[in-house]
């Protein structure tokens, strides 16, 4: 079987730039070694985690908010059953709509380890052992990411567990310590959290979501704390241990004292290391680099063997879906001979908690480090009327724009919906907007995106309405 191009690996950036080839008129082939198509974002990372975090979140209005809405209940319980079944469901379906694109799309799909005999060859070996040759012209890998660990700390996947162990298990937690303060620990601690486990995260660094914004970290760090997670900021996990039904985990604090948590679960969520195993990437010369097993790719997304890309989580920069997705199309579209662009600083960043967390482009952080002459504008989410109306009262939205020119360099927020929300962020720093832009742009009444134009106007001499 000749094909022009060969993707390995069927998640969000392979899925997406098998598609793309195939648009483009490209006899195109994708290779996926489990049974479902989607790879860890559809089957065991952003789809299914959201799914909880919207059943729990749920309930916890129901809870928490009902009676200040007028909304009264008797004997509200959990069914954790139907929760985990309905996510599962909610996979399900969307699996199964990407075997369905393929389809429409007339790509081959090939079940089984894709591996290269040489740069034109690849093996696909199925779960019965058995083998196939198919051929290519051109190969994009896109195998994604793992989970990551700490040397020392066995995962048995039972009681010390990871991300995808969290989104299987048969009860809630009565406490469950998390090893991480990053996006998807928190994500997946919030939603236990608000099903009545007691939360304690242990991280490393002196805050929370320690890549984005500071002001983000600690706003979210508030609002966890009112669901009653606890955080155990600066420390330094020196082991963790399953006894029976029980998970004993040690760190050292900032002065070196030892503290030691005891739970029923641990999970460990440092997080993920590029996934090559299997490709027979040493057959074709490509080596990864020591930290992390990523692939250098150039500014054109190959490798160093020609005709060979790489793009998602296994080369350079976030491990995010979208990203993926970009790359995805980028390559599609240079192997077609187009001329394609992506503005890596313009990919937005989300947090799925609620209130959730959003932000692109540059933070103060890296204003400042640069040298940048800079204006902050801010607007808090208590201000907002629609915000006011639902009761979500957390957050802000913050603009950075360059002093001289007023031109938008970052937008942070924390606040409901704000994933939804960085979109009017994107768009705007895609086509170079300034502040005064986005103010002279009508923006619906009440919505939660009049908080971004708020912040806008702040930016631009202090004009905010609202506050």
């Amino acid at each position: 079987m000749q094909y022009d191009v060969i993707v390995i690996g069927s998640g969000p950036g392979g899925y997406v730039a098998a598609i793309r080839c195939a648009q483009l008129g490209m006899k195109t082939a994708i290779i996926e070694k489990y049974n479902t198509l989607g790879g860890t974002c559809l089957n065991v990372g952003c789809i299914p985690s959201k799914a909880l975090l919207d059943s729990s979140e749920h309930y916890h209005n129901a809870a928490h908010t009902f009676t200040a809405h007028g909304i009264k209940l008797d004997n509200l319980g959990i069914d954790f059953g139907q929760m985990i079944k309905r996510k599962q469901e909610v996979v399900d379906a969307n699996t199964s709509g990407i075997t369905y694109l393929m389809k429409k799309n007339k790509i081959d799909v090939h079940q089984g380890v894709g591996s290269f005999k040489d740069k034109n060859t690849i093996v696909v070996t199925k779960a019965d052992g058995s083998t196939t040759e198919i051929t290519t012209e051109k190969v994009i890998i896109a195998t994604g990411s793992k989970p990551s660990s700490l040397p020392f700390l066995k995962i048995d996947k039972k009681r010390i567990i990871t991300s995808t162990e969290a989104l299987t298990l048969t009860e809630v937690p009565k406490h469950l310590i998390l090893i991480g303060g990053g996006v998807i620990g928190l994500e997946l601690g919030s939603v236990y959290a608000r099903l009545g486990a007691k939360v304690s995260v242990v991280e490393f660094m002196d805050g929370i979501i320690p890549t984005m914004d500071k002001g983000l970290g600690r706003e979210l760090q508030k609002v966890l704390k009112k669901l009653g997670m606890e955080f155990y900021l600066g420390h330094k996990v020196t082991g963790a241990t399953a006894k029976g039904k029980e998970v004993t985990v040690t760190a050292d604090n900032a002065k070196g004292e030892k503290v030691e948590l005891k739970g029923d679960y641990c999970m460990v969520a440092v997080g993920r290391i590029a996934y090559t195993d299997g490709l027979g990437l040493d057959k074709i010369g490509i080596t990864v680099e020591e930290r992390g097993r990523k692939i250098t790719v150039d500014e054109h997304l190959e490798t160093s063997v020609k005709g060979v890309y790489a793009i998602g989580d296994v080369i350079k920069g976030a491990m995010l879906a979208h990203k993926a997705e970009d790359e995805g199309t980028f390559v599609a579209e240079l192997i077609a001979g187009q001329k394609p662009h992506i503005n890596y600083n313009l990919i937005p960043g989300v947090v799925y908690t609620w209130p959730e967390v959003a932000a692109v482009g540059f933070t103060e952080e890296q204003l400042k480090e640069k040298g940048t002459a800079y204006k902050v504008g801010s607007f808090p989410f208590k201000a907002s009327g629609r915000a006011r109306a639902s009761g979500d009262l957390d957050g802000f939205v913050k603009v950075l724009a360059d002093k001289t020119t007023d031109e938008i360099l970052g937008v942070h927020m924390i606040g409901p919906r704000a994933a939804d929300m960085i979109a009017e962020a994107v768009i705007a720093m895609e086509f170079r907007a300034s502040a005064e832009d986005v103010t002279r742009a009508s923006h619906a009444h009440p919505t939660y995106t009049e908080a971004m134009r708020e912040a806008c106007l702040a930016a631009t001499e202090n004009r905010a309405i609202h506050i």
